[in-house]
């Protein structure tokens, strides 16, 4: 009787820890609902997920630079100078489509310089990027004289745009979502990210080659970092040099709520998505709570601080049940002989 408790005591811990974070979403939403009357709405939802498109965008990225075992410092300084460059270049040539392509150009081509630097050079992610973080915010600066540009026009279909409906931001987020999730569960490209946020010498000595893999990472985190910067020049209706700041870390916070491991071989696309709603949810209630925008930032870095401990926790808790259950089957194994 008490082997069966204690078997579905493991199984409950097991099934509320693998889909803890999609009940912590269900209950912010009926709690922010009896909070306030204006929060379940079809306007305020689609409010929201416009709000959230950019740096749910940029979360996807990190996501999958975070699972391999990198990261992205330089993601909102590459946002802001993608998305100068590509309103420039619309400005030129008054191509709504050439602005879009130039700015995941200017993305994927910052982040190739990460790839290199990180690969060849075995420079750490977080200096790399640290540095492209800083280098791209100076080009923005420099291209503009640190000065706004206003009057976009017609490039504005990108951020307040709709497509039957739904708002352009939302479409590209679905389409990213769904790429995301594709490229992580089934391709062998998202095997081999798995493989090497796991143990990177154990997928190398496997044949996996580590750095063109490592290097097609940070080029798909450069694409969508590009069309985050789009979307968000298209949306505030202006290019800013000064764009962006901190929304790298947004987008890690979103990350590592949905349960991405800052350790590496671990995270969802889902995941991902639901850490970014959540982070959505708690700051759309906030605002309609009047809640102070300095006590919003409290709130957050207290989040990415719980975030991560539970994310240790859980790890030290699966290491100590695997050592246990080895331990148990050591001394049944003994018992037996």
């Amino acid at each position: 009787m008490s082997q069966q408790l204690t078997n579905v005591r493991s199984q409950w811990s097991a099934l509320t820890s693998k889909y803890s974070i999609y009940i912590i979403l269900v209950v912010m939403v009926i709690i922010s609902s009896i909070l306030s009357p204006a929060f379940f709405s079809a306007s305020n939802f689609s409010n929201i997920s416009s709000q959230i498109s950019v740096t749910t965008i940029l979360a996807f990225g990190q996501t999958l630079l975070i699972i391999c075992g990198l990261i992205d410092l330089s993601a909102g300084s590459v946002m802001a100078l993608a998305g100068l460059v590509a309103v420039m270049a619309f400005k030129a040539t008054g191509s709504i489509y050439l602005g879009l392509i130039v700015g995941i150009v200017v993305g994927v081509a910052c982040n190739f310089v990460n790839g290199i630097v990180v690969t060849k050079f075995r420079t750490p992610p977080f200096i790399a990027t640290l540095a492209m973080m800083t280098a791209a915010r100076g080009v923005a600066l420099m291209l503009t004289g640190g000065q706004n540009i206003y009057q976009l026009g017609d490039f504005v279909v990108w951020g307040k745009g709709t497509v039957l409906g739904v708002p352009t931001p939302v479409v590209f987020l679905i389409v990213v979502i769904i790429f995301s999730w594709y490229l992580l569960n089934h391709t062998r490209f998202g095997r081999y990210i798995y493989a090497i946020g796991g143990n990177q010498e154990a997928a190398r000595a496997s044949g996996v080659q580590v750095d063109a893999i490592k290097l097609k990472a940070y080029l798909v985190n450069g694409a969508l970092v590009g069309l985050a910067g789009v979307l968000y020049m298209s949306r505030v209706n202006a290019g800013l040099p000064n764009a962006g700041i901190g929304f790298e870390f947004d987008a890690m916070t979103a990350a590592i709520i949905g349960g991405t491991s800052f350790s590496g071989g671990i995270g969802t696309a889902v995941g991902t998505l639901a850490g970014a709603f959540i982070m959505g949810f708690l700051g759309n209630i906030m605002n309609l709570l009047g809640v102070q925008s300095y006590v919003q930032q409290i709130v957050k870095g207290a989040i990415i601080v719980l975030a991560v401990a539970y994310d240790i926790s859980s790890k030290n808790s699966k290491i100590k049940r695997i050592l246990g259950s080895i331990d148990e089957k050591k001394e049944a194994a003994v018992s037996n002989a």
